[in-house]
């Protein structure tokens, strides 16, 4: 008898091990879809303060999301018939000025310092054969590995870009319907709590979403700060390239921490690269300036309001995040340390008190 229930447990181990496996595969076969869904439930409560606000204006619900779906829709609109175009020719200049320079001579003292390192290395043979497998695709097969590996990286970088923008666009219709049906979303979630514990966690709840929604604001609104003032300093300093830039510094500084930094350097070293020292040395000092004001000033009263997290927590919730999924872990990341902090506050350290 001990031995049939030995089996049986054994059994039933091993076919509960088999449908964890199972049940990981599955999640990992639709993780990228988890994601897209994660992202747009993340940016519809973004645009939900917004419907609030219309709401108290005595708005009705379907009246504040039509709104609010047109302000989308038209910004949409006019970033694709008045900036777009823009972006599109000025950044179109910028790779055509890159290649002037790298054809004017400005990677031969690189060259020279390959060559005078790495003696071994051929580097006119290398371009020559790059050139070549560009111009004359019946040579790919007689060169080296190291260029179809190249080739290849290009392929799958555009590849990459297409599944990103088709990304993008689902992320889009999934706030919309997360969105306009996000009463009824919070209805069902709400009723699935024990009624004994229901108002404490839907207080919770209410809390949490909307420091995610403060949040997604306060990014958007660095962003379009950073964008705007880049704009208007780069033209100031006669830049020709000040839309393009200025678009640059808008997206990137969404991206908590290293948003700002890396647009300021990029955008710094390609002014010094196109427009000279004269140029490029006032927009370094006013990045420096900026990301100054920012940390200390902008950031921190944003955070406050949004999230209330310690600085400390903000910038290791960020570093995890984005670790572990990339930008947009970088992003939710903060609301998700702002949730586990008013979760701790609310109801942990009650229970522990009351011991």
């Amino acid at each position: 008898m001990k031995i049939r229930n030995g089996f049986l447990l054994g059994l039933a181990g091993g076919l509960g091990v088999l449908l964890a496996i199972a049940i990981g595969a599955s999640i990992q076969q639709i993780s990228t879809v988890l994601v897209w869904a994660f992202a747009g439930i993340f940016l519809a409560l973004g645009v939900e303060p917004l419907i609030q606000i219309l709401i108290k204006r005595r708005v009705p619900r379907w009246g504040a999301v039509l709104l609010v779906f047109v302000l989308i829709l038209g910004i949409a609109v006019g970033a694709v018939w008045l900036i777009i175009p823009t972006i599109v020719a000025q950044f179109t200049q910028l790779i055509q000025s890159i290649v002037s320079e790298i054809e004017g001579g400005a990677l031969e003292g690189f060259f020279d310092w390959v060559r005078e390192t790495f003696p071994q290395f051929d580097v006119d043979m290398a371009l020559e054969q790059l050139t070549s497998a560009l111009t004359d695709f019946n040579t790919w097969s007689s060169l080296p590995p190291w260029v179809a590996e190249v080739a290849g990286a290009i392929v799958n970088g555009v590849g990459q870009l297409a599944f990103t923008l088709g990304g993008v666009f689902i992320v889009v219709v999934l706030m919309l319907y997360f969105t306009g049906s996000l009463p009824s979303l919070k209805s069902g979630m709400y009723r699935l709590v024990p009624a004994s514990s229901r108002p404490k966690f839907i207080e919770i709840a209410e809390q949490v979403m909307q420091s995610v929604g403060r949040f997604v604001l306060g990014q958007g609104f660095l962003g379009l700060c950073n964008g705007v003032l880049s704009f208007i300093m780069l033209s100031i300093v006669g830049s020709e390239l000040a839309v393009v830039y200025a678009f640059v510094a808008l997206i990137a500084s969404t991206i908590p921490l290293i948003g700002t930094i890396s647009a300021s350097v990029v955008i710094s070293l390609l002014v010094l690269l196109l427009d000279g020292p004269q140029t490029a040395l006032p927009v370094a000092i006013y990045y420096l300036i900026y990301m100054q004001v920012e940390a200390y000033v902008i950031s921190p009263q944003i955070m406050n309001r949004a999230v209330k997290v310690p600085g400390v927590v903000v910038v290791l919730s960020a570093l995890i995040g984005g670790t572990l999924l990339g930008i947009l872990g970088a992003l939710v990341a903060i609301p998700v340390a702002a949730a586990i902090q008013l979760i701790l506050k609310e109801v942990v350290i009650p229970r522990q008190d009351a011991k």
